[in-house]
C-alpha cells in the first residue's frame, strides 16, 4: 500500500481487508548524556513513525552500533531505556542486531498493525482542515547547546521529557475520530515535514507563528548560534518553498526549520473532528496546539500572530511549563 512509489512515514503491506502491516526503522547518535534516556528517546523516535500512520506497535528489533569501550552498565542502560519505552507503547522487543562502531548509534526496526481503511498518511490532508501539533519545536538547538555544555539543566530536563513522551495517545485518538492526514516532525523540522504533507496532499499549509509552541530556552540557544547542521540544511533545501511574512524574526525562522528528534505529530482534521479531538485530549496524557489551516494551493505560508479563532491549547500538566510561543 505504501512503499517507494509514494513514500510516507513507514512502509505498509496489506495482509487482508482488516489488517495492514506497518514497518519502519530509525537510529541515531546520542542526543543526551544519560544512557537510559538515550535509549528511551531512540525508541520513542522510531515508534513515532508508526503512530504517525495510525498503527499500533506490536514488536520491535534493536539496531545498535556500539564501541567496544562502552562500559557494560551504560550498554545495559541504553537497552533498558529502549525496552521500557517499547513496553510503554504496548509492544515487545523481539530481537535485534549489533555491530562494533566508534560512535554509538541506537534505534529500532518497529512493526505495527493498522486498519487499512483507518491509515493516516501524508496524502490525507484536505482543503479546509485545521492543523494540530502535539509537541513543541526546538529540540535540535537545545541538544546542540547540551553538546556545547551551554544548556541549562532545567532546559535539558524539559527537552528530555518531551522527547521521551510517546505520540501514542494522540495517534490513537486521531484514528478513533477518523483523521486521515498527518505526519510526525523529526529531522526535516516542522516546515520540511509540513512540505511533505503539502506535496503529498496537493494543498497549501498556512501556519501562524504565534500559535506554534517552542521549547523553553530554545530561542536563547538559537540566538547564541547553537544550531545543528541539519537545521541549516533544512533551511537551504526547503526554504525556497516556504513563504514567510516579512515581519517574522530570524530566530523564529530558524526554529521553524530546526531538525527535531522524537517530535510531535502534525495532524490535519476538519473543524468538527478538531472540537472532538481537543475536548478529549484534555482527558489524556497528551498536548495539542492548533497551529494553522489547509488551503488551496501549494507549499507553506507562515504568518505572524496567532491563528484567528483557534481553540486554546491542551497541555499535559507534567509539561505545562516546558514551552513558550515560538515568537517569544
Amino acid at each position: 500500500m505504501v512503499g517507494l512509489g509514494a513514500p510516507d512515514d513507514a512502509a505498509v503491506w496489506r495482509l487482508d481487508e482488516q489488517r495492514a502491516l506497518v514497518i519502519t526503522t530509525d537510529f541515531f547518535t546520542p542526543v543526551v548524556d544519560d544512557a537510559y534516556d538515550y535509549g528511551a528517546i531512540a525508541a520513542a523516535n522510531a515508534l513515532s513513525d508508526l503512530f504517525a500512520m495510525g498503527a499500533r506497535p506490536i514488536l520491535a528489533l534493536n539496531v545498535a552500533c556500539l564501541p567496544p569501550s562502552l562500559p557494560a552498565h551504560q550498554l545495559a542502560a541504553i537497552l533498558r531505556g529502549a525496552a521500557d519505552k517499547v513496553r510503554e507503547a504496548g509492544a515487545v522487543i523481539a530481537g535485534g542486531h549489533s555491530v562494533q562502531d566508534d560512535e554509538p548509534k541506537v534505534g529500532l526496526v518497529a512493526v505495527g498493525l493498522a486498519d487499512p481503511k483507518g491509515l493516516i498518511s501524508k496524502a490525507g490532508a484536505a482543503v479546509g482542515d485545521l492543523l494540530v501539533l502535539t509537541k513543541p519545536v526546538g529540540t535540535g538547538v537545545t541538544a546542540t547547546a547540551l553538546k556545547a555544555e551551554k544548556a541549562a539543566p532545567e532546559d535539558i530536563a524539559r527537552m528530555t521529557a518531551w522527547m521521551t513522551h510517546l505520540n501514542r495517545a494522540a495517534s490513537e485518538l486521531a484514528v478513533e475520530i477518523g483523521v486521515k492526514g498527518g505526519t510526525d516532525i523529526t529531522g526535516f523540522g516542522l516546515l520540511g515535514h509540513g512540505l511533505e504533507l503539502s506535496q503529498a496532499s496537493d494543498v497549501k499549509l498556512h501556519l501562524f507563528a504565534r500559535s506554534i509552541p517552542a521549547l523553553t530556552g530554545a530561542r536563547t540557544y538559537a540566538e547564541q548560534h547553537l544550531v545543528p547542521g541539519g537545521t541549516h540544511d533544512n533551511r537551504l533545501y526547503f526554504g525556497p518553498q516556504v513563504e514567510t511574512a516579512a515581519e517574522l524574526d530570524e530566530i523564529s525562522r530558524v526554529l521553524l526549520f530546526d531538525a527535531q528528534t522524537s517530535g510531535g505529530l502534525l495532524l490535519a482534521m476538519s473543524g468538527e473532528r478538531l472540537s472532538d479531538f481537543m475536548a478529549r485530549a484534555g482527558n489524556l496524557d497528551m498536548s495539542a496546539w492548533v497551529v494553522g489551516r489547509v488551503e488551496a494551493g501549494t507549499g507553506i505560508e507562515v504568518s505572524t500572530g496567532a491563528f484567528p479563532g483557534a481553540q486554546p491549547p491542551v497541555v499535559d500538566g507534567a509539561r505545562a511549563d516546558a514551552y513558550v510561543p515560538l515568537t517569544g
